[in-house]
C-alpha cells in the first residue's frame, strides 16, 4: 500500500516522468516457499496468507489440523503459533 501512495505522490509531482505499470498480484501460493506450503496441507488448505511485520506471516487455513509443525521447522520456520479460526502465525528463521 505504500508504495501504491507514493508512486502516486510522484505521479501527481512528475506525470510526465512516472510510466503506468500494472504489477500483477501473485498467486496466493506463490509466496511461500514449497515446502511451507506442503507443511500447511498444501495449497488447497490456504485460504489466505498476509506478512504483517517483516519477521511473521500470518495465514488462514480452511483445515489448521494439516499443519505439520515438525515439517515446518525443517522447512526454515522457527515459531509457529495457531490461533482460533483457522489463523496460523509462522516467524520464519535468519
Amino acid at each position: 500500500m505504500f508504495e501504491k501512495l507514493q508512486r502516486a505522490f510522484w505521479k501527481a509531482l512528475t506525470p510526465d516522468l512516472v510510466a503506468e505499470t500494472v504489477i500483477p498480484e501473485p498467486a496466493p501460493d506463490a509466496r511461500l516457499a514449497p515446502a511451507v506450503l506442503n507443511a500447511l496441507g498444501g495449497a488447497v488448505n490456504l485460504k489466505e496468507q498476509q506478512r504483517v511485520a517483516l519477521t511473521r506471516i500470518r495465514v488462514q487455513l480452511y483445515d489448521p489440523a494439516l499443519v505439520d509443525e515438525t515439517a515446518l521447522k525443517a522447512a526454515g520456520i522457527t515459531a509457529v503459533m495457531v490461533l482460533a479460526g483457522g489463523v496460523v502465525h509462522l516467524i520464519p528463521g535468519q
